[in-house]
């Protein structure tokens, strides 16, 4: 068993707070993303676990036993870097043996291990090899074949992708979820990348100013978004976001937005007397159509191919970002109108706690 159990973690550096009464459970064989801008603190959290940072409070368990009082090297982890950290002078095999040996694991156990690992990774015809003679792939696959042949309890990869360029990391980010198939472990990745968490986690923890702002299922967290960061944080481009009268029609929230009603299916039981109120609307929720209730004028058009993403500003100065077809007409100084689907529309009080479509999912 392999679960991680972090409670009640906090951390600083001299008088900077970097984590806040941290608790998170990540059950056995579970993929992780710490998602979240720089300086939130999920990389210190990340070393916490590894043993590379000690915490101020709090404890982290691995597999039902307390760790957080062990060397790194007895904890049962393993972490790839986001730089390599490979020895220049050693070749592939000798990278990735050099721990082993230094634990006194057996040649011929070594040799296995290695084996295994360059099989997993493709790295058979590379093991002679030194870093110097390697791409930036073939580098981090043998940073985390150096990680596999210490058959760890937990997986940590710290940013494990951002040196990579665009179509490497692509490649990269596919041969990790296959790995984590093959390998059925723990596995916590560090990321500001959303499309890394969106597409290798089973869960995402957003995390900003030290804390955890939600916890969820990388669809829970896109369709449900607990607060204004989030829903701003995850998702390319951003929700738009601007305030809005609201008023009850039938038991549903309707939002008043430059002067037009959008009905959404944000259910007005429930919601906190407040007056100020924010829409949120996904740019998918937001087309260019002839019969559209808002007009708008168009600031920039971005052609993507198999949808166009069109950047308008509102009459009363409100910028919104829209949806069109891939083959679209719509041109910068263009006047178009929108259509707003409010069935998929999201709400955030002054707090800026979020609520949502009582079928959103």
């Amino acid at each position: 068993m392999s679960g991680i159990d972090i409670r009640n973690v906090s951390k600083a550096f001299g008088q900077t707070l970097v984590l806040d009464d941290i608790s998170l459970t990540i059950a056995d064989d579970e993929f992780v993303a710490f998602l979240g801008p720089s300086g939130c603190g999920k990389t210190t959290l990340l070393r916490i676990i590894a043993g590379l940072e000690t915490l101020d409070s709090g404890e982290i368990h691995i597999g039902g036993r307390r760790v957080d009082d062990l060397a790194p090297g007895a904890r049962g982890v393993a972490l790839v870097f986001q730089n390599y950290a490979l020895y220049p002078h050693m070749t592939v095999a000798d990278n990735m043996a050099f721990g082993l040996r230094n634990t006194g694991v057996k040649p011929a156990e070594i040799t296995r291990r290695i084996e295994d690992a360059a099989r997993i990774l493709e790295l058979d015809g590379l093991l002679a090899r030194k870093p110097g003679e390697l791409s930036g792939g073939q580098k981090q696959r043998v940073a985390i074949g150096r990680a596999i042949v210490k058959n760890p309890d937990v997986f940590l990869f710290d940013e494990p992708l951002s040196n990579l360029d665009a179509a490497l990391r692509m490649r990269t980010r596919l041969e990790l979820a296959q790995l984590r198939r093959r390998l059925k472990t723990t596995m916590i990745l560090v990321t500001h990348d959303q499309v890394e968490a969106m597409t290798l986690a089973d869960r995402i923890v957003v995390m900003k100013d030290r804390k955890v702002q939600q916890v969820g299922t990388p669809m829970d967290i896109y369709t449900r978004p607990a607060n204004v960061f989030v829903a701003g944080f995850v998702g390319s481009p951003p929700m738009n976001i601007f305030r809005a009268a609201v008023t009850d029609t039938g038991g549903f929230a309707t939002a008043s937005v430059a002067g037009q009603a959008v009905a959404t299916k944000v259910a007005m039981k429930g919601l906190p007397a407040t007056s100020d109120w924010r829409l949120g609307l996904r740019p998918e929720s937001v087309s260019v159509s002839e019969t559209g209730q808002l007009p708008a004028t168009v600031e920039f058009v971005e052609r993507l191919g198999e949808r166009t993403l069109v950047y308008t500003r509102l009459s009363d100065g409100t910028v919104v970002t829209a949806e069109d077809k891939g083959i679209s007409r719509v041109a910068m100084g263009d006047t178009i109108r929108l259509h707003v689907d409010g069935a998929r529309a999201h709400l955030f009080d002054g707090e800026g706690r979020g609520y949502h479509a009582v079928d959103a999912q």
